[in-house]
């Protein structure tokens, strides 16, 4: 099942016994769900199925009789075959065990146990023989094993979404957010705007239709809330460290709470008056309200985090200045808070009711209304075009137009949110891109606009707009807002330019975060540029953890378990040309929510939250695709 890891891997199975030279993180050889390939001869091929029918013992869920019982003969007959007390006999049982549990089992840690192990004791039967027999002994070895998913997988950061599930079936809504928050802190706000990669990974989707993960992760944060309880969290006993964070957005935030947990003390820096940053000044409320990202901002004072505002590190602080303060390490994570040109004459002319969208947003988010007229303007065709577009249609303005450069399908925002605009509403205009800004008395009264028609792709993969000759015309309007993406001023803070790149973006480590200053760590927007919220939560996580690292042993490592993971996502577990049967079908469950001629009226949130009998019937659908992967090291 999933894809085939040794085509990924280029190496045959009839080639398996001679040595071969793989990247470390590879280590010595690799068992997954779809064959094995061994680089390394020194690896024991008795001894490795041995410790990977060990590790799917331990790993079964024990709620199916095939996967509960069977991987415990499997175990103990493995292990009379290592004791040199076993027999071909054994060496059949085995082959045969694994088809059955194979065919039966519920979950893929029991569907998945055929192939690793036909092909481990196809290929090395008379290794197997031999140690059974008692004619050699085995040689043990050190391995790395890895639980994922294909949803785990294509998650940032790699939250356990079947686990959680499977908490929200047996009505443990507690157990379930926890482990939702051992690797993704704020689960209220990525239940409502995550860009759902786990949602086009999940298997269920090729029988009939994905699970809705992302909206039952709100469930159990709302559920929480509802519920009133104060929730606390494990904390290891306070270390003397102390680490400042710039920026108290999701980035920021993530790394102040996981290492609050590891123990450290630490002080958030953040130039505007609240948290969140982008994710509270760049998202609209009736997306994301206010209450639930400033609750789940609070959590990080709950390990022993505080958040200063209103101090702009690199104008009231230099990190040189935070250093000399007793922070031994500082993680940058001011995400990307500029607004890009449009290349448009007369953009940088200050003429009136025209704003860029970064703004407009961050100002509609603190109640007001920054720009005023009846026909809005919006150039751009990404999802913060989108809140602006439909921000827009909530402050009053009638007639609200996007334009983009290319067609409906090249746009990146996002399906649901482009639906809902055009529900609401919004005008969309393809195959146009800006000119010139035209103004009366130094006030916006239209745009100049040029059709376009698409050539051949460029670097993104899309087509190129290429300007059609003689097309120009004027689009009159009262507002603009271009919303055409996001810079990083990652320069304004770092003295050290050659940390910084000619994108303004933090040059670090692509793994370990560190930055060529060994006590200064980045992540997020800051240093991929514009990305995904849940992105930058997970840079935020895996940071935390080689900030630790490097303030308990001076240095950054990386470890066998995280260069396994870091294989698996470069590999990829889901397969979207699997073909599988599977009893039963069902509807996935969607959110209730607002009629699009009331949405308009104000910020309430469009959708609605699941009933938990509805979050139950939902999680019930999950087909729980763990599957093992072993490295040998």
């Amino acid at each position: 099942m999933g894809k085939p890891l040794m085509n990924t891997w280029e190496v045959e199975l009839d080639q398996t016994s001679d040595v071969w030279e793989a990247p470390p993180e590879r280590g010595k050889a690799l068992l997954g769900w779809n064959g094995v390939v061994i680089w390394d001869k020194d690896v024991d091929p008795v001894d490795f199925t041995a410790a990977y029918l060990e590790k799917a013992k331990a790993e079964s869920c024990g709620q199916c009789f095939p996967c509960r019982y069977g991987t415990g003969r499997l175990d103990s007959i493995m292990k009379k075959i290592c004791a040199g007390q076993g027999s071909e006999k054994d060496m059949d049982r085995i082959c045969e065990l694994v088809v059955q549990i194979s065919s039966s089992a519920r979950c893929d840690i029991g569907r998945s146990l055929a192939k690793p192990v036909l092909d481990m004791m196809g290929q090395y039967r008379d290794d197997f023989l031999a140690v059974a027999k008692g004619e050699r002994k085995v040689k043990k070895g050190s391995y790395q094993a890895l639980v994922t998913a294909p949803c785990m997988n294509a998650c940032p950061s790699n939250v356990d979404i079947p686990l959680y599930l499977e908490g929200i079936r047996l009505r443990r809504w507690n157990r379930a957010l926890a482990a939702v928050r051992n690797d993704c802190l704020m689960a209220g706000t990525i239940g409502r705007v995550c860009v759902r990669p786990c949602e086009s990974n999940c298997r269920r989707g090729q029988l009939d239709e994905s699970l809705s993960i992302r909206h039952l992760k709100r469930f159990l944060a709302d559920n929480e809330l509802a519920s009133g309880k104060d929730p606390q969290f494990d904390r290891l006993p306070e270390k003397s460290e102390r680490v400042a964070i710039v920026g108290a957005g999701p980035a920021g935030l993530s790394c102040a709470f996981y290492l609050g947990r590891q123990g450290y003390k630490c002080t958030i820096f953040e130039a505007q008056e609240g948290p969140g940053g982008m994710a509270a000044y760049g998202i609209p409320s009736y997306r994301l309200p206010r209450e639930i990202l400033a609750y789940e901002s609070s959590l990080v004072e709950k390990v022993g985090g505080e958040i200063k505002y209103g101090v702009r590190i690199g104008k009231d602080l230099s990190v040189e200045d935070l250093t000399a303060q007793g922070y031994r390490a500082v993680f940058l994570a001011m995400g990307a808070p500029a607004a890009s040109s449009m290349r448009c004459e007369g953009e940088d002319a200050g003429y009136e009711n025209f704003m860029t969208g970064v703004d407009f947003l961050a100002e509609a988010s603190r109640g007001k209304k920054p720009l005023e007229g009846k026909t809005m303007l919006v150039i751009g065709g990404g999802n913060v075009a989108m809140d602006c577009v439909r921000t827009a249609r909530r402050l009053g303005f009638d007639d609200v137009n996007l334009l983009y450069r290319r067609t409906e399908a090249e746009m990146p925002a996002d399906l649901q949110e482009i639906r809902e605009a055009k529900e609401e509403g919004v005008n969309f205009n393809f195959l146009m891109a800006p000119t010139k800004v035209v103004a009366e008395n130094g006030k916006v009264v239209g745009l100049e606009c040029q059709r376009m028609e698409l050539g051949e792709p460029d670097a993104s993969g899309r087509r190129r707009p290429v300007p059609m000759k003689g097309s120009e015309f004027i689009f009159k309007c009262d507002a603009i807002i271009p919303a055409v993406g996001q810079v990083c001023e990652v320069d304004a803070v770092l003295s050290d330019k050659d940390s910084v790149t000619k994108w303004k973006t933090l040059i670090v480590d692509e793994v370990m975060f560190q930055s060529s200053q060994k006590n200064v760590f980045g992540g997020g927007d800051c240093v991929t540029g514009p990305f995904t919220l849940i992105a930058a939560l997970a840079a935020g996580k895996r940071s935390a953890r080689f900030i630790d690292r490097y303030l308990q042993e001076g240095y950054c490592r990386i470890g066998d378990r995280y260069l396994l993971r870091q294989l698996m996502n470069e590999v990829g577990v889901f397969d979207s040309e699997e073909e599988f049967a599977y009893p039963g079908l069902s509807e996935k469950a969607h959110p209730v929510a607002l009629f699009p001629d009331s949405r308009i009226d104000g910020f309430e949130e469009v959708e609605k939250g699941f009933t938990p009998a509805q979050a139950v019937k939902e999680a019930a659908r999950c087909l729980r695709c763990y599957r093992i992967v072993m490295k040998a090291i």
